[in-house]
């Protein structure tokens, strides 16, 4: 199945982080925090302005973004779980 993001939305697949501190100590899945890091798997067609253009998401396919804690809304497809962000909850690309 593909999702197709909606207006100013943007589909993105977590990355996993590394489950051990830079000291070598292994963290239980329970203190993990959620990653804040993803790949951005499809874009939408972007904010509609009050003249009725769009305006163009910032981000594009494939992009590795970082986003705010415990946002978007998190959707399971194929067994893959993925998130359905904003476009406002976007704070950074990875470069």
């Amino acid at each position: 199945m593909k999702l197709v993001p909606l207006g100013e939305n943007v589909i993105v697949k977590r990355t996993e982080e590394d489950e051990t501190t830079p000291g070598g100590i292994v963290l239980p899945e329970t203190a993990r925090d959620q990653p804040q890091t993803g790949r951005v798997l499809s874009v939408g067609d972007g904010r509609r302005l009050s003249d009725g253009t769009r305006l163009r998401s910032p981000v594009n396919e494939g992009d590795r973004i970082l986003f705010k804690s415990w946002t978007g809304n998190e959707v399971q497809i194929d067994g893959e779980t993925l998130l359905i962000l904003d476009q406002d909850e976007i704070l950074a690309l990875v470069v």
